[in-house]
């Protein structure tokens, strides 16, 4: 039986731990990060060497790979002192050296891959930085990736700079020769849509015969996505995409624990309120089930189960695209 074609687009803890899952199952993994990130180490070399931010990357990287534990562990190592070190992950040094090396972050990240058996292709959402901005409610305009959470306000749409942004030529045939295209999970506006902004993209994924399947966050985020129910993070991909993105939406549909919820206010979180009657209207199909792990009151995916959902769809015919 042939292998599944997944593109997953994302960024963030959330495309790492689905990405743990979904390398167990029979499929060919593409990965589209995200290039957006400001803050931290990837900051500082994005800043310094000019060059892409390599932290998600990095994080997506340990993911796929198939090396012993102290290998991962050494990539995954934050220097805790030293002159210029200090705050820096060997494994954003070691992409900002073969990115050096080879001239080109897309293959650095390759010839990374390699180093780490990586199973399945990584790929930037673009071969250079992008700014991401966020224009909110009252009309402000807030500049960097990190920032955008920060101001406190309610935000109406992102985007970024330089409009002349381009996709690698790889991503977009991954696109065009996938079964399943999964968008999330991930911070709405700051890891999930700066991919998709990225020109090209959206088009490629409506023009896909693939299933798509966005996976919904289970919490709120504070200074993203307040209040937001489930359909409300469906419409903003939409606003900033148009129809024909998501055929089908994946949530959490079950309870979360008073200790967790009780965890997660403290950061002004709350769980994502699952709006079925909303998203049908919004022309998607809701796959419902108890998809989380509560670990040490943390939520995360149960990466196992939500690979399972995700690959028993068909993917449609081309003649069904609108």
């Amino acid at each position: 039986m042939k292998k599944k074609n997944v593109v997953v687009f994302g960024g963030g803890t959330g495309l790492s731990v689905l990405l743990r899952g979904l390398k167990t199952f029979p499929v060919s993994i593409t990965a589209i990060v995200t290039v957006a990130d400001d803050g931290g180490s990837s900051g500082r070399l994005r800043k310094e060497l000019d060059i892409p931010p390599p932290g998600d990357v990095r994080n997506v990287l340990v993911a796929l790979s198939e090396v012993e534990p102290l290998l991962e562990q050494l990539f995954q190592h934050r220097f805790e002192n030293g002159n210029g070190l200090s705050g820096h992950s060997l494994g954003n040094l070691l992409l900002a050296g073969m990115t050096s090396i080879t001239g080109d972050f897309a293959r650095g990240i390759s010839e990374m891959s390699k180093v780490l058996n990586v199973r399945g292709k990584v790929l930037p959402a673009s071969n250079r930085s992008i700014i991401l901005h966020g224009e909110m409610e009252d009309g402000t305009i807030v500049t960097g990736e990190s920032s955008i959470p920060k101001a406190g306000k309610k935000i109406k749409r992102v985007f970024l700079t330089p409009k002349d942004t381009k996709p690698l030529r790889e991503g977009l045939e991954a696109i065009r020769k996938a079964d399943v295209i999964v968008i999330g999970p991930g911070s709405l506006y700051t890891s999930v849509l700066p991919n998709l902004l990225v020109p090209g993209i959206c088009e490629a994924i409506k023009q896909s015969t693939a299933r798509k399947v966005y996976i919904c966050n289970v919490m709120t985020q504070n200074g993203e996505t307040d209040g937001y129910t489930a359909s409300d993070h469906l419409q903003a991909i939409m606003d900033h995409c148009g129809v024909g993105i998501v055929d089908d939406i994946l949530v959490h549909g079950e309870p979360i624990s008073d200790t967790v919820k009780a965890k997660y206010a403290k950061e002004k979180a709350e769980p994502v309120i699952v709006d079925e009657h909303k998203l049908k209207a919004l022309g998607v199909g809701t796959i419902s089930d108890y998809f989380v792990l509560e670990q040490d009151d943390v939520l995360r995916h149960n990466a196992s189960k939500v690979s399972e959902a995700i690959l028993e769809g068909k993917p449609r015919t081309s003649s069904s695209i609108q």
